[in-house]
């Protein structure tokens, strides 16, 4: 019996390396890297070269780099007054947003009160309700308020579209803090807001900047919104700016100025999420652990 046993032992057939094993999901990660990296490589490079390379050349690199493209959309396609304006827009936003979120995942994750968890759930229900359901009664709000075509309008608009998330992103990282430390916060004569802002907000500090990345990112490639609430040439945000910029460079042939206008709007996005990939790792890995 001790014979037979070790003699099955001695024909089981190894197990591939771990290294091995993960091989499939590693290949598709990098093919996953590559389709979505190349189009923004190639966007980049092709907006320093000229308009002859473009088109019967695609693939090469510039025979020499057109800085000028950059200049040109800058000003003549008004991309540097549509970047000012999505600046404003995202930024005012953004602040709301944070503070608003913050506020109402703190009372929902800490106090416990009467109608908690409707208040809680209504906020990630409205998570899945799709935003161009409410576009027609949202225009007509926005303009009853004398807000259409405004940055305090859009601004207003972006917080209420961006808020749900924040309440469910930070409700879970403050119900993970200790309450130890708020309780002897109170014992030492804080008030609650002292608490909040003193105690907790620093000790929320990796899922407040997580969140705010996923909302930047969001909000500064928002189009649908401003298109709708946004009719004003002169306001318009990055997004609206492209569509018009591709309608107008189009006509002109200027394909190296769209290039470079595509190029400028990308920036940002790329800057926020390489300078703070680390945060968002962290942020994601201490709300999931804890």
């Amino acid at each position: 019996m001790t014979l037979s046993l070790s003699l099955s032992r001695s024909r089981r057939v190894p197990s591939p390396p771990r290294s091995f094993r993960s091989f499939p999901v590693h290949l598709a990660m990098l093919a996953w890297a590559v389709v979505t990296a190349l189009p923004l490589l190639w966007a980049v490079v092709s907006s320093f070269k000229t308009d002859n390379e473009i088109l019967n050349d695609p693939w090469s690199l510039p025979s020499t780099p057109q800085a000028g493209n950059w200049a040109r959309a800058w000003n003549e396609a008004s991309i540097g007054r549509y970047f000012l304006n999505s600046l404003i827009v995202v930024g005012g936003a953004l602040l709301l947003t944070m503070f608003l979120g913050a506020l109402v995942a703190y009372a929902l994750a800490r106090y416990e009160f009467r109608g908690n968890r409707l208040i809680y759930y209504t906020f990630v229900a409205a998570m899945f309700f799709p935003v161009f359901l409410a576009l027609v009664p949202l225009f007509f709000v926005v303009q009853q308020l004398g807000l259409l075509g405004t940055y305090q309008g859009l601004i207003l608009v972006y917080a209420a579209y961006a808020v749900p998330f924040t309440v469910f992103f930070l409700h879970a990282f403050f119900r993970s803090l200790p309450g130890e430390v708020a309780e002897a916060a109170f014992m030492d004569g804080c008030s609650h807001g002292a608490v909040f802002f003193r105690v907790m907000l620093p000790m929320a500090r990796p899922g407040l900047v997580a969140v705010a990345i996923f909302n930047f990112l969001g909000l500064w490639n928002q189009y649908l919104l401003p298109l709708v609430l946004n009719p004003d040439p002169d306001r318009y945000v990055l997004a609206q700016g492209l569509a018009a910029l591709s309608v107008s460079q189009g006509y002109r042939s200027d394909w190296s100025g769209l290039f470079a206008g595509l190029t400028i709007a990308m920036l940002p996005v790329l800057i926020a999420y390489v300078a703070f990939q680390r945060h968002i790792r962290s942020g994601m890995t201490a709300g999931a652990v804890k």
